[in-house]
């Protein structure tokens, strides 16, 4: 752990972010008057959050791609679309 007055960290802000991140310093304390006013610390990696497929599997009824696409027409009217 690392201490820096308010005048180093602003001149050197960059570097000391760049040792964090790094591994060189595990945290920077900035200091004004000799007290401790901030850290800087890295930002752990966030846990992926797990996916659930098929979390809609049995809601809508089983379509076929004929069904599916007997509704093209229809579809096609609500945008304004004149079918050919």
């Amino acid at each position: 752990m690392r201490t820096v007055n308010m005048l180093d960290a602003k001149t050197n802000l960059s570097k000391l972010v760049s040792d964090v991140e790094r591994g060189v310093e595990s945290e920077v304390i900035i200091a004004r008057n000799g007290r401790p006013a901030a850290r800087i610390v890295p930002i752990s990696e966030a846990k992926p959050t797990q996916r659930r497929l098929g979390l809609m599997a049995g809601k809508f009824p089983p379509m076929e791609l004929e069904d599916f696409n007997a509704l093209d027409a229809e579809v096609a009217e609500l945008f304004g679309v004149k079918p050919e």
